[in-house]
C-alpha cells in the first residue's frame, strides 16, 4: 500500500459557503473506485486519500488582500452521505467536524479578519502518503460549519490525491466497522 506515483490519481470537489453561518455540504460519489465485497479470485478494494490540498477562493480570485471577517471549519467526511446542501441547510451533530471522529478524512479551521493582509487556512488532521485514509464507503462530503458569516460567497475546493488499493478481508472488516456512521 506504498505511495506509488503510477497508480495515484486526483479527485476534486468545491463548495461555495453564501454568506450565512451554518453548515453546508457537497458529496463527491466514490462509488465506481470502491468494491467492498471480495469476489473469486479477487479482493475488496478502497480508496486511498494520500493527501488533501485545499483552496479557498472568490470565484477565481486569491483572498489575500482581501478585506474579509469571518471564520470556518472545514472538513472532509467519509460515508456522510448527506448530499449536497446549501450553507444553513443541514446540521451537523456534535463533534462531527473534530479529530475524534473516525469518519474524519481531513479538518482545517479558516479565519479572516477585517484589516489582516492574509487570512488563515489551519490544518489540523491530515492523511498522508505513509499512513492515507481508506475509504470503504461510496463517497466523502466536503462539510463547512460557518461561525462568522463573510461578507463575501466563497469558494472552498479540495484535490485529493488517491489510488485505489486491494484490501485483504480482515483490514476490510476493520475499516467497515470504524466507518460506520
Amino acid at each position: 500500500m506504498a505511495y506509488n506515483v503510477k497508480d495515484v490519481f486526483y479527485l476534486d470537489v468545491s463548495f461555495t459557503t453564501g454568506t450565512v453561518t451554518g453548515d453546508g455540504t457537497t458529496q463527491l460519489d466514490l462509488s465506481s473506485y470502491i468494491d467492498p465485497i471480495a469476489r473469486r479470485g479477487s479482493k475488496a478494494q478502497g480508496l486511498a486519500i494520500y493527501k488533501v490540498q485545499t483552496s479557498i477562493t472568490e470565484g477565481n480570485s486569491s483572498v489575500a488582500g482581501m478585506d474579509l471577517d469571518g471564520s470556518m471549519r472545514i472538513g472532509l467526511l467519509a460515508g456522510l452521505g448527506a448530499g449536497d446542501n446549501a450553507t444553513a441547510a443541514v446540521s451537523f451533530s456534535s463533534g462531527a467536524l473534530s479529530a475524534s471522529n473516525d469518519l474524519l478524512v481531513y479538518g482545517s479551521d479558516f479565519y479572516a479578519d477585517t484589516g489582516v493582509a492574509m487570512p488563515e487556512n489551519r490544518e489540523w488532521l491530515m492523511p498522508d502518503a505513509d499512513v492515507p485514509y481508506i475509504v470503504v464507503r461510496d463517497n466523502v462530503c466536503l462539510c463547512t460549519d460557518i461561525d462568522d458569516a463573510f461578507a463575501t460567497a466563497l469558494t472552498v475546493s479540495m484535490r485529493l490525491s488517491c489510488a485505489v488499493v486491494p484490501l485483504d478481508q480482515s483490514t476490510l472488516n476493520q475499516l467497515l466497522r470504524t466507518q460506520t456512521v
